[in-house]
């Protein structure tokens, strides 16, 4: 059976072009997987995932922001050394830190929600700072939400005790990855990646 090139709808080159920045962004965030400081009291180390996370939504959107996202976690899941300590599989999925892992994905949506207003991707440069950073604040306080009552869950640590080990510790790397990120965008140097 032969089949003709008029048989087969082809993929329209802005999908294909969203999904090829989204696997972009995915391995980015997994590039930066080796750079992990283990913190002696806390099963979670200091990472830069979340400012990946952050740029996904604000360059990314809503949709494809958290796409970006499950390609990591699936790249990770299957096994690839993509999550902190380069460490893969689905082992880290359902660990100590997993909680963090899981909320990537809703906090890129919520970024790109908040600062493209919709679907529709917008220059993030053009957004006013102080609509940025809330949305950057917005997604690291569902970030540590869901870590840290996960994490509480999972280890059978008080809420207050879980807060201590998992979230209180990297407050002030957080402020500095939504300083970056801001920088990043108002930088004017980085594609808005709807093009």
């Amino acid at each position: 059976m032969a089949t003709k090139r008029s048989d087969v709808d082809l993929v329209d080159a802005d999908v294909v072009g969203a999904f090829a920045r989204a696997a972009l962004l995915a391995t980015l965030l997994g590039a930066v997987a080796p750079i992990a400081i283990p913190i002696p009291f806390s099963p979670a180390p200091i990472t830069l995932q979340v400012l990946f996370v952050f740029l996904a939504g604000l360059l990314l959107g809503p949709v494809w922001g958290p796409a970006s996202i499950l390609l990591y976690l699936v790249a990770g899941g299957i096994g690839l050394p993509v999550f902190a300590g380069m460490n893969g599989g689905l082992g880290v999925l359902v660990g100590d830190s997993a909680g963090y892992l899981w909320s990537y994905p809703l906090a890129a949506a919520l970024i790109g929600l908040i600062v493209h207003r919709g679907t529709d991707l917008r220059d993030p440069a053009a957004v006013s700072t102080p609509v940025v950073v809330a949305a950057l604040v917005a997604a690291t306080a569902l970030i540590y939400a869901m870590g840290v009552g996960y994490m509480a869950w999972l280890l059978e640590l008080e809420l207050w005790e879980a807060v201590t080990v998992g979230a209180l510790p990297f407050i002030p790397g957080e402020v500095l990855k939504i300083v970056a990120a801001v920088a990043i965008v108002e930088s004017g140097r980085i594609d808005t990646l709807d093009a």
